[in-house]
């Protein structure tokens, strides 16, 4: 039977909200906790996710784009490598265990992590409900204290399209959004790179002409976008912008990777915190605005080819920004400024694509009442223990527990898959160990 569709007096020992990979890998490890374990001693648990189905950054799933992490980082392996939910076993179950052996590589494609993504969560569906969005978070308080969280989320089927569950505790992972710089206004010309693939696709299928686009950012993402929009339309040319001098290489030597390890989390936890300011700064070149060497190289080799070719299409603007962006009936001007001297130059445009990152949502907004609640530091961040429970006032009872939106407490890898898999595993095992 599908939990979330139990009897409606059922109080769930933890509902997530959203099911990304790190509330997918939380289902795995309570599904497998389930099946070890007596019918009453069994975590009552389901997730509600927003989308239709899972998806992961499907935007940009480029067909040739591999994982930036080994794929012994799946959902489960550094948590129990005996698992039938790892990566490896997905390829058995696809027959393609051998061939990928033979690639002699430890990074996937994307689009292959990914559909392993959708198989495991295919396995836990029981658990889950889809379009599912969370409107509203309320505490529900006995004797004065805050016992259990009803949390309503869209639900067409349901009398005044909301459905309610309660839930004795939360595990809060909606991910990221993206990130624009103030005032931007997305358009059909003008895009985040988290929907570069469908929206490339449109242009393509309606024939529209692309002259020109420019892509604002310097990490991965823009330099994927860069060589992807090179790629989709020869015959345009390409400019990216950023203000480095040139792409930076992505750290990934063995003792810089060494941030990534489940240790790491325990060090920088317990860090006081200009030491934690210390280590996320010393190992930016880990993860932020950094590029892989190999793709760095391959546009740089673009340019030069095509430099004595004579026909250059693919432009680097470094050292610059965008100041301005005027929308017109047929395409854009983007007024680009060279740091250096202050000198600005339109560049008239059919598209401009921000490949600036992303940001942890807003908790407080997803939390409504329950935000009030959540204890904070002096500098106004969530005080978060390190079995990654927010801190709340004493009368609360049950826990919310946060996957995501805890560098400042956990380090790096709070947004990251490194430690999805082990994270997973502590919070069930808090969950277990706090059941009473």
């Amino acid at each position: 039977m599908n939990a979330l569709h139990s009897d409606p007096g059922t109080i769930y020992d933890v509902l997530g909200i959203g099911f990304g990979p790190s509330n997918l890998a939380l289902a795995i490890a309570i599904h497998e906790y389930n099946d070890q374990v007596p019918a009453d001693d069994r975590i009552v648990a389901g997730f509600l996710e927003r989308q239709p189905g899972f998806g992961w950054h499907r935007g940009m799933l480029i067909d040739d784009a591999t994982m930036q992490v080994s794929f012994l980082k799946d959902l489960v392996t550094m948590r129990d490598p005996t698992s039938d939910f790892s990566f490896l076993c997905y390829l058995r179950e696809r027959d393609r265990l051998v061939d990928f052996l033979n690639q002699k590589t430890l990074f996937p494609l994307r689009i292959e992590f990914h559909d392993y993504f959708e198989w495991a969560a295919a396995r836990v569906e029981d658990l889950v409900e889809y379009s599912a969005e969370v409107v509203s978070v309320k505490p529900v308080t006995v004797d004065g204290e805050v016992r259990w969280f009803d949390v309503a989320s869209r639900d067409p089927r349901a009398p005044g399209g909301l459905t309610v569950r309660r839930t004795r505790n939360l595990c809060v992972a909606t991910g990221m959004e993206p990130h624009l710089p103030p005032g931007t206004v997305l358009s059909d010309r003008i895009w985040h790179n988290s929907e570069l693939i469908p929206k490339v696709a449109e242009l393509v299928a309606d024939g529209s002409p692309v002259h020109r686009a420019v892509v604002l950012g310097a990490g991965q993402s823009a330099a994927e976008t860069v060589d992807y929009l090179h790629r989709s339309f020869p015959d345009a040319e390409v400019i990216s912008v950023f203000s480095k001098y040139g792409y930076t290489p992505a750290d990934d030597s063995p003792f810089a990777n060494r941030i990534f390890d489940p240790e790491a989390v325990d060090i920088y936890f317990n860090a006081p915190r200009e030491v934690k300011q210390q280590l996320f700064d010393y190992h930016r070149g880990t993860n932020y605005s950094v590029v892989d060497m190999e793709l760095i190289e391959a546009l740089s080799r673009t340019m030069y080819q095509e430099k004595v070719a004579g026909s250059q299409r693919l432009r680097m603007l470094n050292v610059s920004r965008i100041r301005e962006v005027e929308t017109k009936p047929d395409s854009l001007d983007v007024t680009v400024e060279f740091l250096p001297t202050g000198e600005r130059n339109v560049l008239t445009a059919d598209l401009l694509v921000h490949a600036t990152g992303y940001r942890p949502q807003d908790l407080g907004e997803r939390l409504g009442e329950l935000g009030k609640l959540c204890l904070r530091d002096e500098e106004d961040a969530l005080l978060v223990g390190r079995d990654h429970r927010i801190v709340t006032t004493p009368n609360v009872v049950s826990d919310v527990y946060m996957q995501g939106g805890t560098e400042h407490t956990h380090g790096i890898t709070s947004t990251l898959l490194s430690n999805t898999a082990v994270r997973a595993g502590e919070i069930r095992a808090s969950l277990v160990a706090r059941r009473g």
